[in-house]
C-alpha cells in the first residue's frame, strides 16, 4: 500500500467500521462461549451474527465503491448507455 497517497474514504466508512466493531464484539463473545463450554446452538447463533455483520459491511463497502469510484471512472453517460452499469450495480447486491 502506498503511504504517499491520500486516504480513500467514503461517507459510509464510519458505518462500516461500526458494523465491523459489532462483529468483533460478537466474535469475542463466541470465543469466550467456546472456552466456557457453552451449548453449540448458542455458539452457532453468535457465529451467525458475526457472519451477517461482516457480510453487511462487505456489501456496503462494495456498493459504496460502485456508486462512487465506478461512477468517477466511467463518468456521465447518456441514459441509453447506463443500463449495463446500473444492472451491474444491482446484481452485486446479491453477492
Amino acid at each position: 500500500m502506498d503511504t504517499m497517497t491520500e486516504p480513500h474514504t467514503h461517507a459510509t466508512h464510519p458505518e462500516i467500521v461500526k458494523r465491523l466493531k459489532r462483529a468483533e464484539g460478537h466474535l469475542k463473545s463466541v470465543i469466550t462461549m467456546i472456552e466456557a463450554g457453552k451449548p453449540c446452538l448458542d455458539i452457532a447463533q453468535q457465529l451467525s451474527a458475526v457472519e451477517k455483520a461482516i457480510i453487511n459491511a462487505k456489501r456496503t463497502l462494495i456498493q459504496d465503491h460502485l456508486d462512487h469510484c465506478l461512477e468517477e471512472t466511467v463518468g456521465a453517460l447518456p441514459r441509453d448507455k447506463r443500463q449495463s452499469i446500473d444492472e451491474f450495480k444491482t446484481i452485486t447486491k446479491y453477492l
